[in-house]
């Protein structure tokens, strides 16, 4: 979790119960614009890779959007590829949803 000026400005869950096959999925990953640029979203994701390489996870997945061009060069940079494509429909549109995976 980010605070900023004692609010919480971004988060980030990993679940890992129930999964299956030693695999974590990267939840959500929610970070407030007034922490762009500071390093701050950074960190995020590598403490939560972190936790994912001390529990001994086989893979992390994560789902997103098209069209969330940063957060997918992020992805990228910590060595997530990409591993499928669907459509789905979100809050009424149709969206793609990409799968990546870091083994």
């Amino acid at each position: 979790m980010a605070v900023d000026s004692g609010r919480i400005a971004g988060s980030i869950a990993i679940n890992g119960e129930h999964l299956g096959q030693n695999l974590a999925r990267l939840r959500w990953f929610i970070a407030d614009d007034s922490l762009r640029g500071m390093g701050v979203v950074r960190q995020l994701l590598s403490e939560a890779i972190s936790f994912c390489k001390n529990q001994h996870f086989a893979e992390v997945h994560l789902w997103t959007f098209q069209g969330l061009h940063s957060a997918r060069r992020l992805y990228e940079k910590f060595g997530f590829v990409l591993a499928e494509e669907r459509t789905g429909n979100q809050w009424g549109n149709e969206v793609v949803e990409p799968r990546f995976v870091l083994k």
